[in-house]
């Protein structure tokens, strides 16, 4: 019979050729595996699962969820090959998540960010082209509802400037989308593709399009504490806030503005949401849809059109 780690390796593999890229699960179950080695169990049980679950105990019920999740997925595969498996019960270590809530950005902030960025002072020459890159990469946020890993991501043969289109690759479950670009968006993402062959010339540089000042792909971490700093230094966070608008927030702010723009243009946004979802690269409609709570634009425009149709009625 297939050992028990032989079966994880399998299963992992499964689901990543399937597009799935299980970073967390991957490494938890191989350390569940572990786990399960140490009790010298060679087939899953619930009360073991919830044991391996719960630990360790000073994190939030949330992580024992996560982690609990990974192995019911794990023993819903196992159970067609060994029929000892006992599947952990749906409901155990229930927990509410919280999900953060969306900041709407509006126009003036996103032209203040912009401006801040722009207005970086650079120490060195190396450092010359870091205003125009984070100005291109949060304008291009904010634009187009791209998620800041897509966007990391981006290489030059993935920026059509002609056809006005970007290849989204390898984003959430493996799938590449492409995204079509306004006309404004294409002039700036040209100038800065120009500035940065400029200031690179001849020497080394990753091909990917927003790279930091020693020619490399963007770290996520700079990119966090560049938004934070300018953040603070435009008001949108206090000097010591922990919390607050988040770089997440500008897919909140297109999908919202999309919604509004077909509202006041008389276009019929149940039918279109689909595009929007699409759009934004979600895999079911109820993603986006949960994107578009919370903004009172929104609402006033949906309560308008229901009005319209109330005063219609005979």
């Amino acid at each position: 019979m297939t050992t028990l780690r032989q079966a994880v390796r399998e299963y992992v593999d499964m689901r990543r050729d399937l597009g799935f890229k299980l970073h967390e699960a991957g490494k938890g179950l191989l350390d569940f595996v572990t786990f399960m080695e140490r009790h010298r169990a060679s087939s899953i049980t619930q009360a073991l699962a919830l044991a391996w679950a719960q630990q360790p105990s000073n994190v939030q019920p949330a992580h024992w969820a996560q982690r609990l999740s990974f192995v019911r997925g794990f023993a819903q595969y196992r159970s067609a090959t060994d029929p000892r498996t006992q599947i952990p019960a749906q409901g155990l270590l229930p927990f509410q998540p919280k999900r953060a809530r969306p900041y709407l950005y509006s126009d003036a902030e996103i032209r203040r960010l912009l401006r801040a960025a722009l207005s970086m002072p650079c120490r060195y020459e190396r450092g010359a082209l870091r205003p125009w890159v984070y100005y291109c990469l949060f304008g291009l946020l904010s634009v187009s509802g791209l998620r800041l890993g897509e966007a990391r991501n981006l290489e030059l043969q993935d920026v059509d400037l002609k056809a006005a289109v970007l290849t989204i690759r390898g984003a959430k479950f493996g799938k590449t989308r492409l995204v079509p670009l306004h006309a404004s968006t294409c002039k700036v993402l040209a100038a800065y593709i120009g500035r940065r062959k400029r200031h690179w010339g001849q020497r080394p540089l990753s091909s990917y399009v927003f790279v930091s000042s020693w020619g490399h792909r963007l770290d996520g971490g700079d990119i966090h504490r560049t938004f934070y700093a300018l953040s603070r230094q435009i008001g949108l966070r206090g000097p010591a806030d922990s919390h607050g608008p988040r770089l997440h927030d500008m897919r909140h702010r297109f999908a919202t503005q999309t919604l509004v723009h077909w509202y006041r243009s008389h276009q019929d946004p149940e039918r279109k949401l689909p595009l929007l979802s699409a759009y934004l690269g979600h895999v079911h409609v109820a993603d986006t849809q949960w994107y578009l709570s919370g903004s009172p634009e929104l609402m006033r425009e949906a309560m308008r059109r229901l009005e319209h149709r109330w005063e219609d009625r005979p």
